[in-house]
Formats: C-alpha cells, sequence, structure tokens
C-alpha cells in the first residue's frame, strides 16, 4: 500500500485511503449492524485532478499508470470508416428546432465491444462522473448510449412540445409523454436535479432512428428500446450540448477509454453529423496535434538542468516525444490530454516525469519583503482596542436570512442591495448580509442567560449589490459594536465612537473630521438615531434599536448600536 501511495504520488495523483465497503459504512454512518453484508473487497480510493478526464475510469488510469511505469507505449487512437463493402457511416441529423434549447450534437459508434460485468459498470460509472464534472451535471453536455443493433440509422435530433413526445424510459413498462415522464420523475432521487434544465421550455429536445423509435429526451432519460447490455457488440453514442467544445472533449474521452474493450483496440467507427445548417462533420474528432517545446526554457521554468534527450525520455513517460532539434522537443498531444491548453502543461508533465521530490530547492534570485494589506493590518489593530475597551468580539455568518436583513429590521427587501443566493440550502443562508447588527443581535438572543451588561463587537465584511463593480457587488468593511443592558447606554456605543476616533487621530469636526447628525431610520428609535458623517459624507449609524427589532429577534432589554465603514481611514 505504501509503495502504491508512493507511486501516485510520483504520477501526480492522490491515494486517498486503503477501505473496504464495509468501513466506509461503519464509517459514515456508525452501525456495525449496517454495514454486516457490506462487502469486505479491498478499495483504493484515489484523488483525481479535476483537469484529468482521462483518468476517471479504471481504463484510463491503468493506461496512464502503464505508460509511465514504461510498460506499454502511448496507444495511437485511430477512427474508422464502417465495416463492410458499400456500408455507409451512421448519420445524426440536427434540426433546426433544436436552437430553441440544446443545439449541439456529436456522434460515434464502438464496434465489436466485449463488456464484462466490471467494464460495463465502469462504462456507466465514467459518464456518471462526466456528467458531474465536465458537463456541469448534464446542463452543458448530456451524454447517451443505445445498443445500435436494435436502431436503425439515419438518426434526428429534434426538439418537440412534451405532448407530442411518447416513449417508454429506461427499465419502465410504460410508454409516457414528455408532460407525464417529468411528472413521473419528480420524485425521482437522481433524477428529479435534472429536469429544471428542460422543464419550462415549450419544446424539448429528443433523438429518433430512422423508424421513429426514440432514443432518449436528453438530458433526462434514455429510451428502453436501446438500452445497453452486457450483450451489446455495438454501441452508438451521442452527445447533445450547449458547448460543442465540451461536447467534443466529452466523446473523445469515453471513446478512447473504451475502445481498449473493442476487437479492433483503440477504433472508434466516425459518425456523420449533419448541423441545422446543412454542414457535415464527422465525429470524434480524436486528433493528435504537435506542439514544440524549448529544452532551455523548460529547464529554467522548472530549476533543472537536463539534456534534450534526457527530458525526451521523462516527458514520454506521459506524452508522445521526439527531439527535433538541439533544443527543441516536438510533443504530440493526444485526444485523452484536452487539459494540455500551453506550454505549461508540458512542462507540467516534464516535471511529473522527473519526480517533484528530486527537484532541486532554490532560493529565488530575487528578494522580496511580504508588508501585509492596509485594510487587514488596520482591522487587527482596530479589534485589539476596541477589546481593551470592554467589548467582546463575536464571529458571525456572513450569510443570513431575507427576515435578518429586512422584515426584522422594518425595511423591505427590495429596497436593500442586497446579494441573493440563487439556490439555497436552508431559509438560513438566503441573502449575504448588508449589515452586522442583525449577527450580533442573535448572539445577544443566543446568549440571554449570561448577565447584563452584554458588550459585543464584530469588525468584518458586508457586501453590497453594486451595478458599477465588475462582479455586481462589493465588499465592504465595517466596525460594529451594541450594548445591551437594562437601559440602553446610547454614552456606551457613542464612548466607544470617540475612543475609536481617537485612534484613528480623527477630530471632531465637520470640515476635516467626524461629528453626528440627527436622522430617521426605521430600525432606531424615533428622535435616537444619527449618522455618523466623516468629511461631509455619511458613513454609518448610531442610535438606539426599535423595541419592535429586539422583539424580532427575541430580546427584552435594550440595546444601543453603533455601525460605520472603516475604509474611510485605511
Amino acid at each position: 500500500d505504501d509503495e502504491f501511495q508512493k507511486f501516485c504520488f510520483e504520477f501526480g495523483l492522490e491515494l486517498d485511503e486503503v477501505t473496504t465497503e464495509k468501513q466506509m459504512i461503519t464509517k459514515e454512518q456508525g452501525l456495525v449492524e449496517a454495514a454486516k453484508d457490506a462487502s469486505e473487497e479491498i478499495i483504493y480510493r484515489i484523488d483525481i485532478p479535476a483537469n484529468r478526464y482521462d483518468l476517471l475510469c479504471l481504463e484510463g488510469l491503468v493506461m496512464g499508470l502503464q505508460v509511465f511505469m514504461g510498460k506499454i507505449k502511448f496507444p495511437r487512437f485511430t477512427k474508422v470508416g464502417p465495416v463492410g463493402k458499400g456500408a455507409a457511416p451512421q448519420k445524426l441529423i440536427v434540426t433546426k428546432a433544436t436552437a430553441q434549447i440544446r443545439p449541439f450534437a456529436v456522434a460515434a459508434v464502438l464496434r465489436d465491444i466485449t463488456f464484462t460485468k466490471d467494464s460495463y459498470d465502469s462504462f456507466i460509472d465514467l459518464q456518471d462522473k462526466l456528467h458531474q464534472n465536465i458537463c456541469r451535471k448534464r446542463t452543458l453536455v448530456a451524454i447517451g448510449t443505445h445498443d445500435l443493433d436494435k436502431l436503425q440509422g439515419p438518426f434526428t435530433f429534434d426538439a418537440k412540445p412534451p405532448k407530442d413526445i411518447r416513449f417508454v424510459p429506461l427499465n419502465q413498462e410504460k410508454a409516457m409523454t414528455g408532460e407525464e415522464l417529468m411528472e413521473f420523475y419528480s420524485t425521482h432521487a437522481q433524477l428529479k436535479t435534472y429536469l429544471p434544465i428542460i422543464r419550462d421550455s415549450p419544446v424539448y429536445p429528443v433523438i429518433y432512428d430512422a423508424n421513429g423509435v426514440v432514443l432518449s429526451l436528453p438530458p433526462i432519460i434514455n429510451g428502453d428500446h436501446s438500452k445497453i447490455t452486457l450483450q451489446t457488440k455495438n454501441v452508438f453514442i451521442e452527445c447533445t450540448a450547449t458547448d460543442l467544445t465540451k461536447a467534443r472533449i466529452v466523446l473523445d474521452t469515453l471513446v478512447c477509454m473504451f475502445s481498449t474493450h473493442c476487437a479492433k483496440q483503440f477504433t472508434v467507427e466516425y459518425c456523420e453529423v449533419v448541423s441545422a445548417s446543412g454542414e457535415t462533420k464527422q465525429y470524434p474528432d480524436l486528433a493528435f496535434r504537435k506542439e514544440t517545446i524549448s529544452v532551455a526554457e523548460t529547464n529554467a521554468y522548472i530549476g533543472l538542468n537536463e539534456s534534450a534527450e534526457k527530458m525526451a525520455y521523462l516527458l514520454n513517460r506521459l506524452l508522445p516525444t521526439k527531439q527535433t532539434a538541439p533544443d527543441t522537443l516536438e510533443v504530440e498531444v493526444p485526444p485523452t490530454r484536452h487539459d494540455i491548453l500551453h506550454a505549461c502543461d508540458i512542462y507540467e508533465d516534464v516535471a511529473i516525469g522527473y519526480g517533484y521530490n528530486r527537484i532541486p530547492k532554490t532560493l529565488p534570485a530575487k528578494m522580496h519583503i511580504a508588508k501585509q494589506y492596509p485594510l487587514n493590518k488596520l482591522t487587527e489593530q482596530l479589534r485589539e482596542q476596541i477589546a481593551q475597551a470592554g467589548f467582546t468580539e463575536g464571529l458571525t455568518f456572513t450569510l443570513c436570512s431575507r427576515d435578518d436583513i429586512a422584515t426584522k429590521m422594518n425595511a423591505q427587501i427590495d429596497q436593500i442591495p442586497a446579494v441573493h443566493i440563487a439556490n439555497p440550502k436552508t431559509l438560513e443562508f438566503q441573502v449575504v448580509r448588508t449589515t452586522l447588527i442583525p449577527g450580533l443581535l442573535k448572539t445577544l438572543a443566543a446568549n440571554r442567560k449570561m448577565p447584563l451588561p452584554l458588550k459585543l463587537f464584530e469588525v468584518s465584511d458586508v457586501v453590497l449589490a453594486d451595478g458599477k463593480s465588475e462582479v455586481g457587488a462589493k465588499n465592504e468593511r465595517r466596525v460594529c459594536a451594541i450594548n445591551c443592558n437594562k437601559t440602553a447606554g446610547f454614552e456606551v456605543v457613542h464612548g466607544l465612537l470617540d475612543r475609536v476616533m481617537q485612534l484613528l487621530e480623527v477630530p471632531w469636526d465637520r470640515q476635516t473630521g467626524y461629528y453626528l447628525q440627527a436622522c430617521d431610520d426605521p430600525a432606531y428609535f424615533p428622535g435616537r438615531c444619527a449618522s455618523v458623517l466623516y468629511k461631509g459624507a455619511a458613513i454609518g449609524r448610531i442610535g438606539v434599536l426599535h423595541p419592535t427589532v429586539l422583539q424580532a429577534f427575541e430580546l427584552t432589554t435594550p440595546c444601543s448600536v453603533v455601525e460605520f465603514n472603516m475604509e474611510y481611514f485605511v
């Protein structure tokens, strides 16, 4: 196990753990009873980098490791025409209607494939893993695999109203329309998450064969008629997509990995895809592109001093490479390595081939002196001083509910520049906070049993929606302090404000310093609220909180509060 872990590290992978199904269930659920029927077969859990789609299945992982060990040469993946005299390639015709919902499609055929129980499971598992990462949960690409012998080409990729689509879904016995299908799978554990991708569209994407048999309703489910089994010999693979580049990567990965199980290894039969504009293209691409790298530059980047011959040898452990000039290597980037976008990616493979642990450690040629980010430095200094003034620091969640920043603070949510979470998991985390007050009030409510007075503070970021910002929102570092006692104790927070301004060397002056100006805010008691102004600009609020605000946060004692933006003083 230790040897394998070391070997994985050399290849750029991490062996997560060596375990069994039984141990996993016991660890997750803590129940020995639940795991009594589980398998005790040893499982090696390996962490795969997000860019290496070719290592997501056993076939690709074994191939990569064998090439790395020098046991096999890097395979040549080739696309071939249809077998048999006068045989025409399979065609997939894309109609104009698909532009409304899912405009792209690619296809390929794996001929004379032999499935075993393990390779079949691996085939399905790879599709699932690709769906989850590069396909972004099927929103960008949806993969469909079918038994070609049960179908008749050419195939048509169309988009039709849901009531006009009718077929028997995978592993079901009853035919359903598109609408019935949505209703039927709305409670399905896995498939219900994919329904919103097309549910509200006037048309659903659908693939037919020449006889009108439905192959699949992407991205939801395949038809039962063409499902693949262990006896399947010829597999038709189609990928429908909203992003053509991702579809090509997915198809290349899938066919390269499982062409190892074909009678003619590493060969894939191409299909012709006729686009809505009438243009015909062959897929998969299976392109081996050539890149050239400088040996001197590679050595400089990594910190090595290797000859061109040695570097070519090292790189051949990962990519087909040959020396073309004294300082130049020609590298062939195979269709399984779509992660190689730049020469830097090849340098990384040279470093892996050489061994990260063997790279000599050197000091940088230039000296750099680090310094603290000014805003963070000031924040740390203020925290210490406010704590010395007798306040206790709280650290609260950056996310909160809509009610916390709106209804409970006597405000309307549509008038607050809040950043909303698109798919919140709980009611407590719906928006990003626009003020620090609700967090501190919740902390007070959770500590009601503590003796009064309770004096809390927090120096943290709030997030405000901002149309002028590049990302549509901006962070603002604020200081917030709250005093909770039998009387409101406005003088306590006012005293803290004066102390902070004294530390920041800001005078009490209308033109050059800070001062208070009466204002109205529904969150504060009428007549007991003021704006904190700095050089004429409002930077915060100070006052006594309104009783309805306290009641909303389940507090019964008066509270005075000060909150202001500290970024003006950096």
